[in-house]
């Protein structure tokens, strides 16, 4: 799916991130959402490796990456512990500054990695997410219905994990059909086979679950506490034509109120968009990482 690239396994204190790293320039650190891995950027990475070093990790919980007990506070899963192993990553490979984009649970480490590391993060790309701050404290009837999975998730332990550990392929597969808009057939066939193996694992279901866990309470407690601090990279905000949260949030207002510098833009699709529209999505990234 990476040809060309190199796949490693990078020590950062006592986790192993696995990522692939290719191409040559300026770096690019991409990070995936839920329930995916690094595999999500198969049909963007190797585009974007013609012009920058391209980084694609598993974030701590998912595919290949370690998995450290989620309970009984979640602290191993908050967004800024996800952002300090990918900071420690770019350094282990030698990248003191770095260019970051996230999806989705991805955009929110990317979020949180701006904010607590601003020397080195030197562009921001945040893909079909607003604060989580913001969804939280604007809950209503229609982000209930619409986004359940902020609810159900963070649940006590073992609830979830048995519910979805019971047929984990139909739970996560109406996830990718239900967000992304689209059948599965729109999806690369390696890649989905890639997060069909990595989510079969119990150990991710549980670490998934966790991230969530923490989503919902001490992720909160450290953005209320970054209220007033605006991301000062130059940053873009990209979200989908046809996808859910389009049709909820108002992006531009939203994200217009945490950054210093913004652009945005859309892409075609629904929330999977860098699954299923990946040389869009290449094409919008590469249009900002250049400058």
């Amino acid at each position: 799916m990476f040809e060309g690239f190199t796949n490693r396994h990078v020590q950062v204190d006592d986790i192993t991130i696995n990522c692939v790293v290719g191409g040559n320039g300026p770096p690019v650190l991409l990070l995936h959402g839920y329930p995916q891995t690094h595999a999500m950027w198969c049909g963007i990475a190797p585009k974007l490796a013609e012009h920058y070093t391209v980084v694609c990790p598993d974030l701590r919980g998912y595919g290949d990456s370690s998995k450290p007990a989620g309970e009984p506070d979640h602290t191993n899963y908050t967004f800024r512990v996800m952002a300090a192993d990918q900071v420690g990553v770019m350094k282990r490979l030698g990248f003191n500054q770095f260019a970051v984009a996230g999806h989705d649970r991805g955009g929110r480490v990317a979020h949180r990695m701006a904010l607590d590391w601003p020397d080195e993060v030197s562009r921001l790309s945040i893909l079909d997410v607003v604060p989580t701050h913001h969804m939280y404290t604007n809950t209503d009837r229609s982000f209930a219905t619409t986004f359940w999975l902020w609810f159900f998730l963070p649940l006590p332990s073992p609830f979830p994990e048995r519910l979805i550990g019971a047929d984990p392929d139909f739970f996560f597969e109406t996830c990718l059909g239900r967000y992304g808009g689209v059948g599965l057939q729109s999806f690369d066939m390696q890649a989905l086979e890639e997060y069909r193996r990595c989510w079969r694992d119990p150990a991710m279901i549980h670490a998934s679950c966790c991230d969530y866990r923490a989503g919902a309470t001490l992720d909160l407690e450290h953005d209320k506490a970054d209220l007033d601090r605006k991301v000062r990279c130059p940053t873009q905000v990209l979200w989908a034509v046809e996808g859910l949260m389009g049709r909820q949030y108002d992006f531009a207002a939203i994200w217009r109120e945490r950054c210093n510098q913004l652009v945005t833009g859309t892409v075609s699709g629904g929330h999977f968009f860098p699954d299923t529209a990946p040389a869009e999505t290449a094409q919008s990234l590469h249009q900002f990482l250049s400058g």
